[in-house]
C-alpha cells in the first residue's frame, strides 16, 4: 500500500487527534498538555521523545541502518487569544483562546508522518521531528536554537510548512530566497500639556502631534525606500484621552513593521524614530520611541527548495505545484532555524470554497482533508532525503 492510501485510511485517527488539539488550544510556553499529547503518541510509534526544548517544545528522533545523514522536519503547536466562532461540536473548550491558524492541523500531519516513517522504515539515517512552541509570539524557534536544538539534533536540512486556506487545496507553493518578512513594532509615546479642551491654547496637544506623526509615517514607504523593496509601514492603534472637553497629557501609537532587506529595515528605524521626534518637537511636545525588532525575514535555500518542488511534482503532479511570484509580508519565526541550517518553508493550498475564513479569523477551522496530503508529503520527504543507497 502506498504512503497515500495508508494515511487515508489512518482519517480518522488523524482527525481525532486534530479535533483534540482543536478543542483544548493554548497559548506560546504554555502548551503543557498538547506537548504532553505529542509526546504520547510518537513514543507509542517508538520515538526517542525529548521533552523541555523552549519550556513546552519536544524533538522526537529515529534512527534506521547506519548512514550519518539527517533531517528536521517543524510543525508549531501553539494557538491563538481570539474568542472562537466557529460554532463546531469540538470548538475550543477555552473562552478566548483557539487554534486560528491551524497549528493543530500541522502538529496532526507531523504525528501522521512519525508513525508512516517508523512503520515503513524506509530511510537510512535519522529523522528528527521538531514540536515546537510559541510560534506566534515569543518566537519558540529562536529559544530552541538558543538552547542548543541543532547541537543537540544536528540536522543536515530541515523543512516546515503551513496551510493556506486562501490558496487552492492541495496545491504547493515554493519559493526560492525571501518567503515571508521581518517583522518589527514601534510604540512611540507623545508627551504634551494637558488641559482643559476649552482653553487649547494654554496646552501642549499630543495628540494633534500624533496625527501629524501617524501622516507623516505614511512617507517613509514612497518617499524614503526603493520602490521595488517590499516594506509596510501600518499604524496599528493611537489611544490618547478620555473625553472631548480634555485635552491629554499623552498619547501612544503603535506602528507594525515589515521589510526584507536588512538594510532598508536599519533605515526604517532611523526614519521612524527622526520623524516620530521632529514631528512632536514641532507641536512643542516630546515623542519617545521604543522599538522591538522581532522575527527575522524567513529565507529559503535554494538547493533544499528545489529538491522539496522535485518531491512535490513526483507526489501532486506538475499542475499542482507552483512557485510563488513575491513573498509574503506576515512573518515567521522558522527564519531562525534556516539562519542555522540548509532548508526550506512553503504553503500548502487549504481552500474549498470562496466562503472559507482566513487565518486569525475566529471562524477559522483548519481542513481535515488535508491531514493525509501533509502526512503523505512529510513522508516522502523524509524518505527521499535519506534514501538508502
Amino acid at each position: 500500500m502506498n504512503i497515500r492510501a495508508a494515511l487515508t485510511n489512518a482519517m480518522p485517527e488523524l482527525t481525532a487527534i486534530r479535533q483534540d488539539l482543536h478543542a483544548h488550544p493554548e497559548l506560546g510556553l504554555e502548551e503543557v498538555r498538547t506537548s504532553e499529547l505529542i509526546a504520547r503518541h510518537l513514543e507509542s510509534y517508538g520515538y526517542k521523545v525529548t521533552r523541555g526544548l523552549a519550556k513546552t517544545g519536544l524533538v522526537a528522533t529515529l534512527t534506521n541502518g547506519t548512514g550519518r545523514r539527517s533531517v528536521g522536519i517543524r510543525a508549531d503547536i501553539d494557538a491563538l487569544p481570539i474568542l472562537e466562532e466557529t460554532g463546531l461540536p469540538y470548538a475550543s473548550r477555552t473562552p478566548g483562546l483557539m487554534h486560528a491558524c491551524g497549528h493543530d492541523g500541522h502538529t496532526t500531519m507531523l504525528l501522521g508522518a512519525a508513525r508512516a516513517i517508523a512503520e515503513r522504515r524506509n530511510f537510512d539515517g535519522t529523522v528528527h521531528l521538531i514540536f515546537q512552541p510559541a510560534e506566534e509570539n515569543f518566537g519558540g524557534a529562536r529559544i530552541m536554537v538558543e538552547e542548543g536544538l541543532f547541537d543537540r539534533f544536528p540536522c543536515d536540512a530541515v523543512f516546515a510548512l503551513h496551510n493556506e486556506p486562501a490558496l487552492p487545496f492541495g496545491q504547493f507553493y515554493f519559493r526560492e530566497g525571501a518567503i515571508m518578512a521581518a517583522v518589527d513594532e514601534a510604540t512611540i509615546t507623545v508627551s504634551g500639556r494637558g488641559g482643559h479642551g476649552a482653553e487649547p491654547q494654554e496646552t501642549a496637544d499630543p495628540i494633534v502631534a500624533g496625527a501629524s506623526i501617524v501622516m507623516a509615517l505614511q512617507t517613509i514607504v514612497s518617499r524614503n525606500i526603493h520602490p521595488l523593496d517590499p516594506t509596510v509601514v501600518t499604524v496599528g492603534s493611537f489611544h490618547g484621552g478620555t473625553a472631548s472637553n480634555i485635552i491629554p497629557g499623552r498619547a501612544e501609537i503603535v506602528v507594525g513593521i515589515r521589510s526584507f532587506d536588512p538594510g532598508v529595515r536599519d533605515e526604517l528605524e532611523r526614519r521612524i524614530r527622526l520623524i516620530a521626534e521632529r514631528q512632536a518637537e514641532s507641536y512643542a511636545t516630546t515623542a519617545t520611541v521604543d522599538y522591538l525588532r522581532s522575527y527575522d525575514a524567513t529565507i529559503n535555500h535554494k538547493r533544499e527548495t528545489d529538491l522539496l518542488r522535485d518531491i512535490a511534482i513526483r507526489f501532486a503532479g506538475a499542475d499542482k505545484v507552483m512557485d510563488l511570484p513575491r513573498p509574503f509580508m506576515g512573518s515567521e519565526d522558522f527564519a531562525y532555524m534556516l539562519k542555522e541550517r540548509p532548508g526550506s518553508y512553503f504553503f500548502l493550498g487549504a481552500k474549498t470554497s470562496e466562503s472559507d475564513p482566513p487565518l486569525h479569523h475566529p471562524g477559522y477551522n483548519f481542513n481535515d482533508d488535508l491531514l493525509p496530503v501533509g502526512a503523505a508529503f512529510w513522508t516522502e520527504v523524509a524518505e527521499s532525503y535519506l534514501k538508502p543507497a
